[in-house]
């Protein structure tokens, strides 16, 4: 019997327009002989939709001009009796119990534990961490805490300042800043694909990044400047066992992966595997299991390295509902290792299923 899986995209976050992208891909290829799919579209105003129309117009956002003619619809969250539910007034037109949800949603609301929450209490199973690891995972403060705690990998030097002390005390916070040394990286804590990231050479301009960052949110993270190479990892959870990918290598062909050269330019390249070593390779799989693990996460993360010249591997952060997009690593980093498109999204909704 095959079982009801509710694909969710769009959202709220900064992120909605890559969340299309990912969700195209999943619904392109998500095996229908093993799951009825039911695709939900979050609006950026944060209404949600049972979407029957063409795939083609998620990937190019016009989805939503369809609005007025699908049901806009809520998630009963009664334990074991879990539905998507349509209505007209306070009439309940139609109930669509569901057995397990597929989130491909990014950034906030998404994947910072939210609607992982939310689906907790509807007792449904859902790919991914539990909230509390996604909301852990999101907060790039938090993630360095624990990584630091657990004493499972190298992380570069950081400086984390709040909206609320940087007015307090600029000068305070642009002296610690300046004792990690120019250049740093400026990045908001709970954002994803490097949105509001700044690469800044000197004090010059450091007013402006911090200024960027904060205004996608409240938490800034300044980071030491690593001169390595950035590898990427792909973590599954499958039958119990945690399996690693073989690492994956960007050139971004530019000073830095923003958002920019990960989703709306061609500059990247990509290497897979990765440039490495043997060792360092096994060092780094291993490394991404350890912080996979460390971190609590469960059914699938992306973990990010840099690897310098002398084959220092140094953590750089980990994506919990990492992108399914063309030019994604995820599917890329599996698809190499000989799994089709196909069974990767399978093993994932089957590890779900299975927690």
């Amino acid at each position: 019997m095959k079982k009801r899986l509710c694909i969710l995209f769009g959202g709220r976050s900064s992120e909605h327009e890559v969340s299309l992208v990912s969700a195209y891909g999943v619904l392109s290829n998500v095996d229908r002989t093993l799951f009825d799919v039911y695709p939900v579209g979050i609006t950026k105003e944060g209404k949600w939709f049972l979407y029957t129309g063409p795939l083609d117009l998620i990937k190019d956002g016009t989805w939503k001009d369809l609005t007025g003619e699908l049901s806009e619809i809520l998630i009963d969250p009664a334990p074991g009796e879990a539905a998507l539910v349509t209505a007209d007034g306070d009439k309940v037109e139609k109930r669509i119990p569901i057995d397990v949800v597929f989130p491909v949603l990014h950034g906030m609301y998404g994947e910072d534990g939210t609607v992982q929450g939310l689906f907790e209490v509807a007792g449904v199973p859902f790919v991914g961490p539990d909230h509390t690891s996604s909301g852990v995972c999101m907060d790039k403060s938090f993630t360095k805490c624990i990584i630091n705690e657990a004493g499972c990998a190298k992380q570069a030097k950081a400086v984390v300042l709040t909206n609320k002390e940087y007015i307090g005390s600029r000068t305070d916070a642009l002296r610690k800043i300046s004792e990690l040394g120019y250049p740093v990286f400026v990045k908001p804590a709970r954002a994803g694909s490097s949105v509001g990231v700044s690469k800044v050479d000197s004090e010059t301009g450091i007013e402006t990044a911090l200024e960027s960052a904060f205004s996608e949110d409240g938490k800034v993270l300044v980071e030491e400047l690593i001169d390595g190479r950035e590898i990427e990892v792909a973590v599954m959870e499958c039958e119990g066992n945690v399996v690693a990918s073989e690492p994956g290598e960007i050139d971004p062909g530019f000073e830095f992966y923003d958002y920019d050269t990960k989703y709306k330019t061609d500059t990247a390249s990509y290497y897979v595997p990765a440039r490495l070593d043997a060792k360092v390779a096994e060092e780094v799989k291993n490394t991404a299991v350890r912080i996979f693990e460390a971190l609590g996460c469960r059914t699938l993360s992306r973990v990010d390295f840099f690897v310098k010249d002398d084959g220092t591997v140094i953590f750089n952060e980990i994506n919990t509902i990492p992108g399914f997009t063309p030019i994604s690593m995820y599917p890329k980093l599996f698809m190499n290792s000989g799994m089709s498109y196909s069974e990767i999204i399978t093993a994932l909704v089957d590890s779900a299923l299975k927690k």
